[in-house]
């Protein structure tokens, strides 16, 4: 595959599969015969903190991390990372968004306020992005936990990938008991990012 370096930066909180994610579209990309470098930032992600994972691969890459400005795609996890990352994202650079929030410790534990004009803001930033209810999604497909997968299917519509591409991917790097439920949840986010 002949192509620029592409740059994916995922983005949300701990325990929502971002890592996971991150690397079954880096193992996509190397199938694919493609240069893949990755990076990721999970200080305080077991306590519901902020999770990035970048994404980077082409003919040749040469550093792991995306400079300010950069990502051709912006993947949320949760609507509020989407604004708290939104630097990362290049001028018409694409945005995915996981049509959830989460409430931030900062705020459940009073240290700050709640954002209250949140869908204002999103609409304003980001007015062509591609909003996916992954949780929603998920539970159709019958296991909540595979929310992840469900971006996953949505991202791989706005990648050079084909889709069997990711099924190696993800069969490559899932544990086979839980292949099947997996690629469900991926193949409904595809066909959700599709209609859209």
């Amino acid at each position: 595959m002949d192509m620029k370096t592409m740059n994916v930066s995922l983005v949300g909180v701990g325990g929502q599969g971002i890592l996971l994610t991150s690397d079954i579209l880096a193992k996509t990309a190397a199938l694919a015969g493609l240069d893949v470098k990755k990076s990721e930032i999970h200080g305080m992600a077991q306590r519901g903190g902020s999770v990035i994972s970048q994404v980077r691969f082409g003919e040749k890459v040469y550093a792991p991390i995306i400079p300010d400005g950069a990502s051709d795609l912006l993947v949320s996890f949760e609507r509020l990372e989407a604004l708290r990352w939104r630097h990362l994202l290049a001028p018409g650079g694409k945005v995915l968004i996981n049509d959830m929030n989460m409430t931030p410790v900062t705020v459940s534990s009073g240290q700050q306020a709640a954002v209250t004009d949140l869908d204002d803001r999103l609409r304003a930033e980001y007015p062509s992005a591609l909003y996916v209810d992954a949780l929603a999604v998920a539970k159709e497909v019958g296991n909540t936990r595979t929310m992840n997968m469900v971006l996953a299917g949505a991202l791989s519509v706005l990648t050079p990938f084909s889709a069997e591409l990711w099924h190696q991917a993800m069969q490559a790097r899932i544990p086979a008991k839980l292949v099947d439920m997996n690629l469900k949840a991926f193949e409904a986010g595809r066909a959700c990012a599709a209609t859209r």
